[in-house]
């Protein structure tokens, strides 16, 4: 799964991303240390089973700080958005090409309505942030309506009424996207347009169709930045629209994991508190600039709002859940001697076997059973998962 972070230039968004990807941990065995410049590791943060278990955990491909496992997912910096994009203004072309893959979308809106629609800085005037959202949002469905009409009568001559097999050539057209047949099932069902043949469908039908396939295929989690110089109005005002939205502060959430990275404090990504080390000598300028934050974020809004935004990604809108796999069910351990070596992120309903997948190809393919390290039950092939399950998979 892979987030990508969307917005017009100037809102913060590069500094959004810059937060999330700054961690002061050692990660150089993680699969994807090596990645492009605009590609970088986000973490999501859950309580660990190591609390419940009162075990020690000593993690691989994650990390456990005081019983907060942070779990390493894909983040991608998109190119800023401007009007027009979708027919290649701007930097348009390399903002589609990098949204294809993206499973979930992070739009950093400036709440503070500070910068115009494309991002240069007001001086006498204040531009509504539900402007930016739906600039955005009209950008997608241009994009994915385009693609669309270009061959629409072709597809809905060839399905020859028949609303599973235009189904299927509609998919075939927007796997590039991510987008899947169920996404468009859904989507058809949703808007109403099940009964109506696709040859009758006029262009507000494909229209309606586009928005709602949006909003399946890319969901959308509104970062409201720069909250430390917005009103509490602007972000009242979103809310009332029924978008998803948290207020968020990257520039603190930077500030607080530099100085995390450097020793000057302690802190924990979602936390709302952080620690001045003793050991480590802090100059007026630093501890000032650590009061501010405290003051104007922590004290007023609890939170950075960084990690919040991460966390309602993926377990919200792509509803993931954590499975813990091990190899020895008795010790929660793998072949090393790593206690809850692993936190996997998988979609929630998946069973046991594709947990096995998820590990490797191979495991899947030569799955037998799988045991539930709690109860030490023999789990079958299609066992549900659930959240938090501690999982040992036994194949030939």
């Amino acid at each position: 799964m892979k987030i990508g972070l969307i917005g017009k230039p100037n809102t913060g968004k590069s500094t959004f991303f810059n937060a999330c990807t700054l961690l002061n941990v050692n990660m150089a065995n993680y699969p994807f240390t090596t990645i492009e410049p605009s590609t970088g590791v986000a973490y999501v943060k859950t309580s660990c089973v190591c609390k419940e278990l009162e075990i020690e955990d000593s993690p691989v491909n994650s990390i456990c700080i005081n019983n907060q496992r942070l779990i390493p997912v894909k983040i991608v910096d998109i190119a800023g958005l401007v009007p027009g994009a979708s027919k290649g203004r701007g930097l348009g072309n390399k903002f589609l090409d990098d949204i294809r893959q993206a499973d979930v979308l992070i739009h950093v809106v400036d709440l503070s309505g500070k910068t115009d629609e494309e991002g240069r800085i007001l001086t006498d005037s204040k531009r509504n942030p539900i402007d930016d959202i739906t600039m955005i949002e009209t950008e997608l469905d241009n994009w994915i309506y385009d693609i669309i009409d270009k061959d629409w009568d072709q597809i809905g001559r060839t399905s020859t009424g028949d609303k599973k097999k235009f189904i299927d050539l509609l998919s075939d057209k927007l796997s590039g996207l991510s987008i899947n047949q169920n996404h468009i099932n859904i989507s058809i069902k949703n808007t109403g347009l099940v009964t109506k043949n696709v040859t009758e469908f006029s262009n507000d039908d494909k229209m309606k169709l586009v928005k709602e396939l949006r909003k399946i295929s890319k969901p959308i989690i509104i970062a409201g930045n720069k909250i430390d110089l917005a009103e509490i109005d602007d972000y009242e005002d979103i809310m009332k629209t029924g978008r998803e939205i948290i207020p968020t502060a990257s520039e603190a959430e930077l500030l607080l994991r530099r100085a995390s990275e450097n020793g000057i404090i302690q802190y924990v990504p979602g936390n709302n508190h952080y620690t001045i080390s003793e050991s480590k000598e802090i100059t007026k300028q630093q501890k000032n600039a650590l009061e501010t934050v405290k003051k104007h974020v922590l004290d007023k809004w609890d939170t950075t709002g960084v990690q919040l935004v991460l966390n309602f990604a993926f377990f919200d809108l792509l509803d993931m859940i954590t499975i813990y796999p091990v190899e020895d069910e008795n010790k929660y351990m793998n072949k090393k001697g790593n206690t809850l070596p692993d936190a996997y992120l998988l979609k929630n309903g998946s069973t046991a076997k594709e947990l096995a997948f998820k590990i490797h190809s191979e495991i899947g393919d030569k799955f037998l059973y799988a045991v539930d390290a709690r109860t030490k039950k023999r789990l079958s092939n299609d066992y549900v998962l659930k959240n938090n399950d501690i999982i040992k998979i036994v194949s030939t």
